[in-house]
């Protein structure tokens, strides 16, 4: 079984894998004041009572792959691996880790790691061109060229942080539960505030992918458009460009670079 972790600034999801096939998932809290042992037992809670695993903490673990855009994170997960999962191969997706995806930025070490990842499974999955986008703490659009490279993306407030945002700068705004609201036209400020974050959030997609997508390729038809993230079932109805719904993007690249880096060494 291959653990992979994705930590993100608000959540970490955790996936479980059984050759190809995700078997087992869990989504948590990102809390940068974690330690290695505080983590350690909550991976050992979560993992305790599966089926395939053992009672004890790495029984059944063949292998770990981890990417983080949390450094604190990333510090206390390798720490983890090293005392508690010693005998086990583990990756932790950084600098010279092998992707197989060519970086075409001005500095491509300060694209975040997840992003490569996305776009690794992305060209595997539906092949290039491609745009992903994220919708998690922020909203990210990442451009795949049809040759595999990462060329470039977008980065927007997510959904959560502009309704915080509204909550606490608006006076006579407070924070409301994401919800599909009754019409477009809000018959109250909750509403009025759940439309204006639901139809806004879904233009911006439809009206930042086709711009890429124009960029990208001489038919912008060709571009595959892949939606994941927490947050994108929410847009999904009502944005017209997202072709495909791959919740687990992250997690199946994660498996990807743990093959190419570790199962194939």
């Amino acid at each position: 079984m291959l653990l992979t972790i994705d930590v993100g600034n608000t959540h970490t999801v955790l996936g479980l894998f059984d050759g190809e096939e995700i078997v087992e998932h869990w989504r948590i809290s990102t809390d940068a004041r974690r330690t290695a042992d505080e983590l350690a037992v909550l991976l050992q809670g979560l993992m305790g009572t599966h089926p395939l695993l053992g009672d004890e903490l790495g029984d059944g673990i063949e292998g770990i792959s981890i990417c983080s855009t949390v450094p604190s994170v990333l510090h206390e997960l390798r720490e983890v691996t090293r005392r508690y999962y010693g005998d086990v191969p583990a990756i932790l997706v950084e600098p010279g880790v092998k992707t197989g995806v060519p970086i075409l930025m001005d500095n491509p070490k300060e694209v975040g790691a997840d992003r490569i990842i996305n776009a690794l499974a992305a060209v595997e999955l539906y092949g290039g061109p491609a745009v992903v986008v994220d919708f998690g703490t922020a909203t990210t659009f990442d451009a795949v060229s049809a040759r595999g490279e990462y060329v470039g993306g977008v980065i927007a407030p997510g959904i959560e942080i502009s309704v915080e945002a509204l909550g606490v700068k608006g006076a006579q705004l407070r924070k409301i539960e994401l919800a599909r609201p009754r019409s477009v036209i809000g018959k109250n400020t909750v509403e009025a505030m759940q439309s204006g974050i639901l139809y806004g959030f879904a233009g911006q997609v439809d009206g930042v992918v086709k711009r890429m997508a124009r960029e990208l390729a001489e038919d912008p038809e060709e571009v595959t458009v892949i939606a994941t993230g927490g947050l994108a079932p929410m847009v999904l109805g009502e944005s017209s460009v997202i072709d495909e719904h791959e919740p687990w993007l992250t997690l199946i690249g994660l498996r990807l670079v743990y093959e190419r880096n570790v199962a194939r060494s």
